[in-house]
Order: C-alpha cells, then sequence, then structure tokens
C-alpha cells in the first residue's frame, strides 16, 4: 500500500512539475510556440537577417520595458516614458546642432533630460501624493510638449558620430541589440544584486511594511523613477539614432508596448514580482507578433488587435499562475540552485526551439521563381481617405499586372515604418514602395533594401539621403502655392485668415505650409492671424477652428493643410462657410470634393490618389524587371472649384 502511495504520489509529482513549468515559464513557452508557428506559416521568417531585424524591433521597446520594470516591481506605473523618450533624443540633437555644443555633452544633457523627468514624477508621487497614473500621464504631455516646442515641430537631425548607434558591428550585429542586451544585463543586476533592488520588490510586496520595517519609501520611489527615466533616454537616443534624426512625435503608444513587455513577461501590475529576464521575453513577444504578422500580410488594424488578445491572455495566465500558486520567484531571491534551474530551463527551451524550427525549415524550399511580381506598400497611414485610395489604385493595378501586393501601416510612426520596410528587406521582395511618415527618418530603411538590391519607389513624398529607383507625387510646394493664389483672388487680395497645420513633422505638412507661405509673399494685403495644427484629423480640425473662432471671429478665409481638416473647419464654421468665409482644403478627396460641389468649401489643391498608387505600383513593376524607369513622375496638380469640380476624376 506504501508502494501504491509512493508511486502514486510521484506521478502526481511529475505532472504538478511539468505544469509548474509550463505556468512559471508561461511567457518563454509562449515565445517558443509563436517562434515555431511563424516558422511553419512564412519561409522568409526564419532568415538570418530577418531573425536580426526582430532584434532591433524589439530593442527600444525592450530598453523602454527595462526601465518600466523597475516601476511595476514597486506596485507603480509609468505612462511617460515615450514622451521622455522623444524629449530626450530632441534636446540631444538641438544641443549638438542647433547650439552647437560638443556632441559628448549633449548626450550627458539628453540623459539628464531623462533623469530629471523620472525625479519630477517621483516627487510628485511621493511628495505630492499624486498617483502614480496622474503625475506620469502629466509628464507624457509636458515631455511631448517640450519636444515639440524644442523643435519647433520637425525633425531635427541626428549627429553622424551617436547614428552609428543605429548601425551594424562587422556589417551584421546590430547595435541596437547589443545595447539593448547590455541595459537587460543591468536590469538583472539592479534586481537581483543591489539594495535598491531589493527595495522595489519590498515595496510593491507591501509599501506599509517597508517602510515600517526602516526603508525609506519616499527616497526609494524617487531612485526608481530617475532609473525609469534614465533608461527612457536610452532608449530615445538608440530610437533616434536608427532614423538618423530626432522626430518629435517619436515614441507616441510606446509606454503602452513597455508596460505590455513587462506584463506579458510574468510581472504583475500589483507589484512585488518581475524580472528582467521576462520583460525581455515579453518585449521579443510583441517583436515577432508584428514581424510574423507583417510577413503574413495581415492588416495593421488586426495586428492591433491580435497584441491586445496576448496582452489580455498574458494577465488571464498570471491570475491562473497565482490561484495555481506558481508566483514567480522575484529576482535575486529563492531557493539555492533556482537560478541554476533558470538557466538550464532557458539552455533547454532554446534547444528545443532550434530543433523544431530546424525542422519546420524543410516545409519552405524557399522558391522564390516569381519574386519579381512580389511587392510591398508601406502606407504612411490608412486613417485618412486620400491614402486608402492611393492603396485603391494599387491594388487595382497590382491586380491588372498579377503582382502580389502586401500593403502596411505606419500609423504615422516613422519607426514602425522603418521596422516594415526592414522586414519587406529581409522577405526578398522584387521591390518596395514607400510613402514616407518622414523623409529623412525613411532614409536608413531604405538604404539597407539598397544594399540588398531591391529597388524602391517613392510615392507622394521622397526619401532623403538614400536611393529611389523613382518617385512619384504631386508637388506639395507648388500645391501650396497654388492654394495662397487661390485664396487671395477670392479674397480679393486682402483679408484675414487662419492655417490648419497638419501632423507636426511630417513632410507633407512642411512642404504644403512652405509653398502657401512662399504663395502669399505676393498677396500683402492677406495677414495670417492663426496657425494652429490639427493633425491631418477631421474631428481636431472641428475642435481647433472652433477655438480659434473664439478669439477670431472676423476672419475671411482658411487654408487647411489636407481636406479633413477643411471639413472639420466647415462643420465649426456652420452657414459662415462657403458665405463669409471661404475655405480652401488639399487632397481632392471624395468627401472634399462633395463640399466643394455644395458650395461649404471654396476649392481643393486636388491631387489624383487613385493614379499615384496606380503608376507607383507600374513603376515599381519596371524596377524589379530591370526596365528603365523615369526617375521623377509628377502627377499633375490643380485647383478644384465649384466651376470645375464635375469634370475632374480624381
Amino acid at each position: 500500500m506504501a508502494t501504491d502511495t509512493l508511486k502514486s504520489t510521484t506521478g502526481a509529482s511529475g505532472a504538478s512539475a511539468v505544469r509548474r513549468l509550463l505556468l512559471d515559464n508561461g511567457a518563454l513557452t509562449a515565445l517558443i510556440a509563436l517562434v515555431i508557428a511563424m516558422s511553419a506559416l512564412s519561409g522568409d521568417f526564419l532568415t538570418t537577417d530577418n531573425l536580426l531585424n526582430i532584434g532591433v524591433q524589439a530593442a527600444v521597446t525592450a530598453i523602454l520595458a527595462f526601465g518600466v520594470t523597475f516601476v511595476i516591481v514597486s506596485a507603480g506605473i509609468d505612462l511617460s516614458v515615450g514622451s521622455v523618450a522623444a524629449l530626450s533624443a530632441t534636446v540631444l540633437a538641438w544641443m549638438a546642432t542647433s547650439q552647437g555644443v560638443p556632441v559628448w555633452i549633449a548626450v550627458i544633457l539628453a540623459v539628464a533630460t531623462g533623469i530629471a523627468c523620472g525625479l519630477v514624477n517621483g516627487v510628485l508621487i511621493s511628495y505630492g501624493k499624486l498617483p502614480p497614473f496622474i503625475a506620469t500621464l502629466a509628464m507624457l504631455s509636458v515631455g511631448r510638449g517640450l519636444s515639440l516646442v524644442i523643435s519647433q515641430g520637425s525633425p531635427i537631425a541626428f549627429p553622424s558620430s551617436v547614428s552609428h548607434l543605429g548601425d551594424t558591428l562587422g556589417g551584421w550585429l546590430p547595435v541596437p541589440v547589443l545595447v539593448m542586451v547590455v541595459m537587460g544585463l543591468i536590469t538583472a543586476l539592479i534586481l537581483g544584486r543591489t539594495y535598491i533592488g531589493r527595495s522595489m520588490y519590498a515595496i510593491g510586496g507591501n509599501e506599509e511594511a517597508a517602510r515600517l520595517s526602516g526603508l525609506r519609501v519616499k527616497k526609494q520611489k524617487l531612485a526608481i523613477y530617475a532609473l525609469s527615466g534614465l533608461f527612457a533616454a536610452a532608449a530615445g537616443i538608440v530610437l533616434a539614432s536608427r532614423l538618423s534624426s530626432a522626430q518629435p512625435q517619436a515614441a507616441q503608444g510606446y509606454e503602452l508596448d513597455a508596460i505590455a513587455a513587462v506584463v506579458i513577461g510574468g510581472a504583475s501590475l500589483a507589484g512585488g514580482t518581475g524580472k528582467a529576464s521576462g520583460t525581455l521575453i515579453g518585449a521579443l513577444i510583441l517583436a515577432v507578433l508584428r514581424n510574423g504578422l507583417n510577413l503574413l500580410s495581415v492588416s495593421a488594424f488586426w495586428q492591433q488587435v491580435v497584441i491586445g488578445v496576448v496582452i489580455a491572455l498574458a494577465v488571464l495566465l498570471d491570475t491562473l499562475r497565482r490561484k495555481a500558486g506558481a508566483t514567480p520567484v522575484a529576482a535575486g531571491t529563492g531557493a539555492p540552485g533556482g537560478r541554476g534551474k533558470q538557466a538550464a530551463t532557458y539552455i533547454i527551451a532554446a534547444v528545443v526551439a532550434a530543433a523544431v524550427v530546424g525542422a519546420m525549415s524543410f516545409l519552405h524550399n524557399g522558391s522564390s521563381s516569381s519574386a519579381t511580381k512580389k511587392v510591398g506598400l508601406s502606407l504612411s497611414t490608412l486613417n485618412n481617405p486620400f491614402f486608402v485610395q492611393i492603396k485603391s489604385g494599387a491594388q487595382q493595378e497590382a491586380k491588372k499586372l498579377g503582382v502580389d501586393l502586401t500593403v502596411t501601416d505606419a500609423q504615422n510612426d516613422a519607426s514602425q515604418q522603418a521596422n516594415q520596410l526592414q522586414n519587406f528587406t529581409s522577405s526578398g521582395l522584387g521591390s518596395i514602395i514607400v510613402n514616407p511618415v518622414d523623409s529623412d527618418a525613411a532614409g536608413p530603411a531604405v538604404r539597407s533594401a539598397n544594399k540588398a538590391g531591391i529597388p524602391v519607389v517613392g510615392v507622394d513624398r521622397g526619401v532623403n539621403k538614400a536611393e529611389t529607383a523613382a518617385l512619384v507625387a504631386s508637388d506639395n510646394i507648388a500645391g501650396g502655392k497654388l492654394g495662397a493664389k487661390a485664396m487671395a483672388e477670392k479674397l480679393g487680395g486682402k483679408g484675414k485668415i487662419v492655417i490648419l497645420q497638419g501632423l507636426a513633422g511630417t513632410s507633407a505638412s512642411r512642404e504644403r505650409g512652405a509653398g502657401f507661405a512662399e504663395g502669399l509673399k505676393a498677396y500683402p494685403g492677406i495677414e495670417v492671424v492663426a496657425r494652429q495644427p490639427a493633425d491631418f484629423d477631421r474631428t481636431k480640425g472641428l475642435d481647433v477652428m472652433t477655438n480659434l473662432l473664439q478669439a477670431h471671429p472676423d476672419i475671411q478665409g482658411v487654408f487647411a493643410e489636407n481636406d479633413e481638416m477643411a471639413l472639420g473647419a466647415v462643420k465649426a464654421l456652420g452657414s459662415k462657410a462657403g458665405t463669409s468665409v471661404s475655405v480652401i482644403g488639399f487632397d481632392g478627396e471624395p468627401d472634399g470634393l462633395k463640399a466643394v460641389k455644395d458650395g461649404t468649401m471654396y476649392a481643393s489643391v486636388a491631387q489624383q490618389p487613385k493614379e499615384l498608387g496606380r503608376i507607383a505600383v507600374e513603376n515599381a513593376l519596371n524596377a524589379a524587371e530591370g526596365k528603365k524607369v523615369e526617375k521623377t513622375v509628377m502627377v499633375p496638380v490643380k485647383v478644384v472649384t465649384k466651376e470645375n469640380v464635375t469634370g475632374f476624376g480624381g
């Protein structure tokens, strides 16, 4: 009987051990499963270039997440890291270029900026008694605003000596990956081997008990948030180095990715648990998901859905783990030999993953007989009818020519677009079409495609400091000048107007605004009483125009840098639109042309987006097949008014 009981217990113990191993290493198990699945579904996933791309794309999120790990372990939250990253990079670029400060001093000032932002968060939370959510939400807004103020809303070229952080060592090993590994080791050291690391776990486990045991909780929180700011600054510098420019709008939403990586990696938002290795795995899961879904041509909108589901499942797993008594061990604690077991687990996992992935590679024979017929199209955003029409024209032409077209949406994020272009390059496409979020920021990724021998075609906007086979575009500067001329002629050369600007930092907004300003020089009687950004968005156009009317009720004209903002302005103006106030938009999108026809908008500087998409695909295929293409293909722009709107084809 005793023997039977022992056998039964042993069997149960074995099953329990396996179950506990899976629960305790849920994130690692999920990463292995994802790698295997993506390897099976896409023959492009397992290439060396693509795996290095994943590391590069995970780097910025991972570095941010390492800093956030300190905060979450101590039961806090930091929503400001994305804005602090952008601000730190902007400070570095501004100091080193506009102010002529030596680069090494500019780097120190950038890091100091990140630490200062973290200290302000810590003071507000520890001594101001603000909830961490509110304090860091305020810093999110302040950091982003200061970044825009310093840069005047435009990207600033990054010093070449620092831009090497975005390069590779030996021509193959990405520096961002090395920085990520170093920052991860520092995080693990702080959490597992230092007094402040142990304090984080104590505060996160029970803050009051930590205080009663003699910990100076307030001072510890200052240090914790300062560390988060330091890591955010490092992430910002790495991100700007990849893009060769400091983007004032960079890293938007990255704070949510950082928090997600920490939670997916096994940390609890309740505090007291978390480790550097788990955070790294969480960041890699997000990068593998985005990379794999890009390779599989999954819509960017669905990608957000999938990532949201993964985060929800990670939290659910944390709940199940706690109920099962499989609470993760805090770094630097646990029974003797625990670290050895953990290391053994990672080694076994790596061996298993390598074996299975190697087997999966036999599922793909690497056939690329129709490589030239595969084209990637990276659009700056699909949250705008103009770019939706470019996509539509491109898809129609691709279907006609038998081209396999993959379309991605960068969501106006230059770094996300860089990732997408890198994924296209590692997929070995015949050619790539890019509509840059920013012409400078797209340069490094396009240069990588140049090195791989993949022709790149720009559409609507050009790419700076890189080779493109062709540029298919309308002239935004010329369009801005046409808009100024149309406005002046409508107002008889005199009047007060306001300008609704696009998304700060985008080349389209800069060029259209510059063209309009240049055109107005010929009409000194036109006075611009206000300029305000509305981010190319109709709702923001409505809100901004409503506010401007309070200060300037006597305006006679509105120039909006796209039709969406113009339509928002029309809504705000009400009965004034088309009567006492003339509104001019830009793009010639369907809703804008309808408003012109109805008389609520005076005019739209109309491009032909479907034609842009069609010609871009045609040129991309010709470039892939080695045929001669024109370096610049200009699609005509014209001012469409009520008199000629009926005959305009769009």
